[in-house]
């Protein structure tokens, strides 16, 4: 099928098919930048090239195959704007933006450029096109005009003038004619010249130029311009030398001998109007006249009538001086110039100039060579008066227009063809191509205008021959010398205001024109790096060392460009070079510099420290996942020194003499983060033997392997280069790191980076609920490695996250957080930030109550951790001895005495802790809240002076009691106790296991007791010899002191509230703190049963549920005590 391919600025190219209209298979997608601006089809369909900003493509939209290259960009970075290819496909023509404003040629079987490019335009080529012989092509630009090229020697063989930018161009199918348009809003046709009219060695460019109308064909056949002047060649030669005193006495004689001459008259008449002497020249134009009208006659005299400001005059002159061209267009197109020019050299030049752009558009069968030389010459006039001015822009758009109107290769042909200008008004047409260019430079120059100036300047020497390049060499010179100190100057200006592109730019500029200083290829190396261009700013610096080898400034810039390169290494040599040179310079301030840096010794050493600090708190074994083996800490500290983070930071740190110890603890942080697993241990895991010195990807990927190894894969893909698991990054025959590792591993979740929570038991694509019913949220351990992190992830067994949520820290979830909260007991808002301490110790208890480890001391190791302890870890202690030992320390550390609220069986350890875990599944019993209003009425019914002492009294003593604490395994309660006056057995179903007492105690009122022991029954009437209490453990926040932990008042200036002892008075508020008190001890409370031993002290007697009591009054509390219980 037929297709039409179609591009814009997005990158890609749509192909459409031609029948149905619609896009065919997928679009050719470009590279991001590269916005296409032409496509072509070759001739054969194969190949579709692809114009870009950046390169041109060449596709096969069949196989997809691509070449490119970058065609006008690797000039002065230019856009490639439009494409023609050659009929037979051998070659492919590529047109340039105004960066590089040429037409070069390509072979397409290299895709290397054939021969010289087409140059003439000086702005934005915006389309090109083959005649379909391929002999010609036309090109289109922002100059207004058409140009057509003759392919065999690249020359420009005809202009056409639009009054406006031309856009398109295209041959007709015969090749005799070419059609554009543009921002004219019409369509031209043009008449293609033959030829074989055209020499082959024609000089100028503009040798055939055709601005006509449609289907008018250049005449290139012309008859010399000077033919209407009839002058003797001494008298002319004087003229065109300037030397007119000589031709004013040559013409005089001519007159004297012949007093009829009109010529001689007519001809003197124009010496006389280029002395300015109008009045002679206007008698001797009359005189000519008088004695013959001629054409002679009516110029000389329309030309003095001119010069007395006579314009009415001088118009009627002009015309009839038309009677004597004889329809001849070529004298008749010279009339009208001449007569424009008169109109100018008397201050008309609008008028003057308008009439000379009218006639280059509307006259037939003109070669408007001519009008373009008047053009120009009027353009430069103009330019010369704005300038004298000082109106620079102005000058600069009247300098413009000349330039674009002549060429160099004219000017051969424009002095001996056009010398009656010269003759007629003393003009210097040999130079008017180099002081069109020469002003035009001068005036960007002064307007600012600096890199336009600069372009003029390359474009005059670009376009020169040897000998015009040779004559204005002193021009050159100074040019180069004030441009480059001002290019310079302007872009240390834009240095120091960040404006890095117009710096770069203004010091490339001033490096062109050779001023190449070691301070501007320095200052451009530092615009260059702020632009983050290292390799050019490296070049510059490179250039700087060359220019001043002893000095410090290129080491310096060359250490910016290379660290800003990655290349940290040879970044650092540059550096220690940059100290030698300060260290060995000959003036006392260059090497006071040498102390704002710092030695790579430092700050190799400061790193160090920083690595160190890191790592104290970090695992010995790390995985690297990039490498998927096993490091210690020698490893990783090696792996570190040979990143290249390591030596960015190493190379970042030597410029600042105060170490940025932030920046090195950030760096070696991120560095050295890493990820932790959570898991459940499943049939063989691999311990540590298992994988040193392996790589962990060699091995068979079976079992506990494969999660590994898919471990690592998750962790670098997350972007993470170390991770930790428990199985194999602890040594576990080593019981000296295995109790460093199981005391430290709270703290390794809490500081890793991520903690991924691998869920073996849950499915891909598994609904919510599947976390809570998984293996993994029954082991104990996983408790401390959900509560520690930070940031936490779930994984389902093909690790993906689960319920799909990719965000990156499910702790932010509220739908996974609820579900872990339903299935553990703990609250979301702890599940995301926990805490370690001993604070609610019953209830972080009652979190691992339900858990179950495979060995059975790790339920209370797996603690350690959660209650922020530090103990010795003893594998075989068996679980009630390190139970006990973790219970003993939360007790003995924090007075809390909620770790004794439990049901079931006492431990071996200390009889008032429990033997397992999982006693604590029941919920702590709560003293019931009592309302304000309820409080105060309480309160208000024990107002009496014997209850207000009672309370002082008692509020003091239990405000003495110290807090309660063990001393091998014994521990000391305080308390309140009631002595037990009777115990009698009660039948129940369940007596083989579970006996049931009646309880009775002095001031308490009756309970029943359930409990494994089996107890002696007795009575006030038959005592027993063994005593038995029933004692309420004492709970300081039963008085009301506010928590002093961060008070940061002095002890010395507070006396602590509830302190009676002292013989001052008793203020109101005290007596309230005290009566509260008593209120409270008047309700039901959590009573431990005790047996006294042999030796004196107590045994806790287990009960199956709580023993809830409460005394009959509240004068009955009196036994306070503290007791040591076994």
């Amino acid at each position: 099928s037929t297709l039409l391919a179609g591009g814009s600025f997005h990158t890609i190219v749509e192909l459409w098919n031609t029948k149905t209209w619609q896009v065919q298979g997928d679009p050719i997608k470009c590279e991001p930048g590269a916005e296409i601006i032409c496509v072509r089809y070759s001739p054969s369909g194969e190949h579709l090239a692809i114009a870009t900003k950046t390169n041109i493509q060449i596709w096969n939209p069949g196989k997809r195959d691509i070449t490119k290259f970058q065609g006008h960009s690797a000039f002065n970075g230019a856009w490639n704007s439009s494409l023609a290819w050659t009929p037979d496909g051998t070659r492919l023509f590529s047109a340039g933006s105004a960066n590089d404003p040429t037409i070069r040629e390509w072979d397409t079987s290299t895709w290397m450029q054939v021969g010289e490019p087409c140059k003439g335009h000086t702005q934005y080529v915006w389309m090109i096109a083959l005649n379909p012989t391929g002999t010609l092509l036309a090109s289109t630009s922002g100059e207004h005009q058409v140009r057509l090229w003759r392919l065999s020697d690249r020359r420009t063989i005809a202009i056409f003038k639009h009054t406006n930018e031309v856009y398109c161009v295209t041959f007709s199918t015969d090749g005799k004619h070419i059609l554009s348009g543009g921002k004219d809003n019409m369509i031209s046709k043009w008449a293609v010249p033959s030829l074989e009219d055209i020499p082959e060695d024609q000089a100028s460019d503009d040798a055939l130029r055709e601005d006509t109308p449609k289907e008018q064909v250049a005449d290139n056949a012309q008859q010399s311009d000077c033919e209407i002047l009839a002058i003797n060649t001494t008298a002319r030669d004087a003229c065109i030398t300037g030397d007119l005193a000589t031709a004013d006495r040559l013409l005089t004689q001519e007159i004297n001998a012949d007093s009829n001459d009109y010529n001689s008259y007519a001809n003197r008449s124009f010496v006389m109007a280029r002395k300015a002497d109008w009045n002679r020249a206007l008698d001797d134009a009359l005189k000519s006249i008088s004695i013959q009208p001629s054409l002679m006659g009516c110029i000389s005299k329309g030309i003095a009538l001119c010069g007395q400001q006579q314009f009415q005059d001088a118009m009627r002159a002009f015309d009839l001086a038309f009677i004597f061209v004889d329809a001849d267009l070529n004298k008749t197109r010279l009339l009208l110039l001449i007569k424009a020019i008169a109109l100018f050299n008397a201050n008309q030049h609008e008028e003057a100039i308008l009439r000379v752009q009218e006639l280059a558009t509307t006259r037939p069968n003109v070669n408007t060579l001519a009008c373009s030389i008047v053009e120009a010459y009027l353009h430069v006039h103009l330019g010369i008066n704005a300038l004298d001015d000082a109106r620079h822009n102005e000058a600069a758009g009247h300098f413009a227009a000349a330039v674009n109107t002549i060429n160099f290769s004219s000017i051969s042909a424009i002095h001996h063809k056009y010398d009656i200008f010269v003759v007629l008004f003393g003009w210097d047409l040999k130079s008017l191509w180099l002081t069109a260019h020469q002003h035009w430079c001068r005036s960007l120059f002064l307007a600012g205008r600096l890199a336009e100036a600069l372009r003029s300047y390359k474009h005059v020497m670009d376009e020169s021959d040897e000998a015009t390049k040779a004559s204005c060499l002193d021009w050159s010179t100074v040019l180069k010398q004030d441009y480059s100190a001002l290019h310079a100057a302007k872009g240390d200006d834009a240095l120091a205001a960040g404006n890095y592109d117009t710096a770069i730019e203004l010091y490339s500029a001033a490096i062109d024109l050779d001023l190449a200083t070691d301070a501007v290829f320095a200052n451009r190396s530092k615009a260059r790096s702020e632009k983050m261009l290292w390799d050019d700013a490296l070049l510059d610096a490179q250039t700087v060392i060359k220019l001043t080898p002893s000095s410090y400034v290129g080491y310096k810039l060359e250490h910016v460009a290379l660290h800003g390169a990655q290349r940290y290494d040879e970044a650092i040599d540059a550096f220690q070079t940059m100290l030698s040179k300060f260290e060995n310079a000959p003036d006392t301030q260059t090497r006071k510099l040498r102390q704002q840096y710092v030695n790579p010794s430092e700050a190799e050493g400061a790193i160090q420290e920083t690595i160190k600090a890191q790592l104290d708190d970090a695992p010995h074994r790390l995985l690297n996942t990039f490498t998927v083996r096993l490091c210690d800490r020698e490893g990783q500290i090696d792996a570190f020194k040979t990143s290249t983070e390591y030596k960015e930071l190493l190379s970042s740190t030597l410029v600042h003499v105060d170490l940025r110890m932030e920046r090195i603890k950030d760096v070696v942080e991120t560095y050295f983060c890493c990820v932790t697993l959570s898991h459940r241990w499943e049939g063989k895991e691999p311990l540590l033997h298992d994988i040193q010195d392996k790589v962990v990807d060699d091995l068979n990927p079976v079992r506990g392997i494969m999660k590994l190894q898919s471990f690592c894969k998750t962790a670098r893909a997350a972007g993470y280069r170390w991770g930790w698991i428990d199985t194999c990054c602890i040594d576990q025959t080593n019981n000296v790191e295995l109790q460093k590792s199981l005391n430290s591993m709270f703290v390794w979740y809490h500081t890793s980076a991520l903690t991924m929570v691998y869920l073996s038991d849950v499915p891909p694509s598994s609904k919510p609920g599947a976390l809570a019913r998984s293996a993994w949220n029954t082991r104990g351990w996983t408790v401390p490695e959900f509560l520690a992190p930070k940031v936490i992830r779930f994984y389902q067994n093909d690790w993906t996250p689960y319920l799909d949520d990719c965000s990156p820290n499910h702790k932010q979830s509220v739908a996974i957080m609820q579900e872990l909260e339903d299935a553990t007991g703990i609250d979301a808002q702890t599940l995301v930030a926990f805490r370690p301490g001993m604070i609610n110790a019953r209830e972080k208890l009652q979190w691992a109550s339900t858990r179950v480890t495979t060995v059975q001391e790790d339920i209370a190791y797996s603690l350690f951790g959660i209650f922020g302890v530090q103990l010795p870890v003893m594998y075989g202690e068996k679980k009630q001895n390190a139970l006990g030992r973790l219970l003993q320390e939360i007790v003995a550390e924090s007075g809390d005495i909620t770790a004794l609220d439990w049901v079931g069986t006492s431990s071996e350890f200390n009889s008032c802790l429990p033997a397992d875990i999982t006693s604590y599944e029941a919920p702590q019993y709560t003293l019931p809240s009592i309302p304000e209003d309820e409080m105060q009425r309480s309160i208000s019914s024990l107002q009496d002076t014997m209850v207000v002492e009672l309370a002082l009294e008692l509020y003091s003593s239990l405000d003495r009691l110290s807090a309660p604490r063990f001393a091998h395994r014994r521990l000391h309660l305080p308390c309140i106790a009631f002595p037990v006056t009777e115990v009698r057995r009660r039948p129940t179903e369940h007596e083989e296991t579970y006996f049931t007492y009646e309880v009775k105690a002095d001031g308490l009122r009756d309970l029943q007791i359930t409990t494994e022991d089996r107890l002696l029954q007795f009575s006030r009437g038959r005592p027993a010899r063994q005593s038995f209490l029933l004692v309420r453990p004492w709970d300081r926040r039963l008085i009301e002191l506010p928590d002093y932990a961060d008070d940061t008042e002095s002890v010395d200036d507070f006396a602590l509230p509830g302190s009676f002892g002292g013989e001052g008075p008793v203020d109101s508020e005290s007596s309230e703190r005290a009566m509260r008190l008593i209120v409270r001890l008047g309700q039901p409370f959590s009573a431990f049963l005790l047996a006294q031993q042999r030796s004196g002290e107590y045994k806790r007697i287990a009960s199956d549920h709580d023993i809830i009591t409460q005394v009959k009054e509240v004068d009955s509390v009196h036994g306070i005590r503290t007791l040591e219980i076994l």
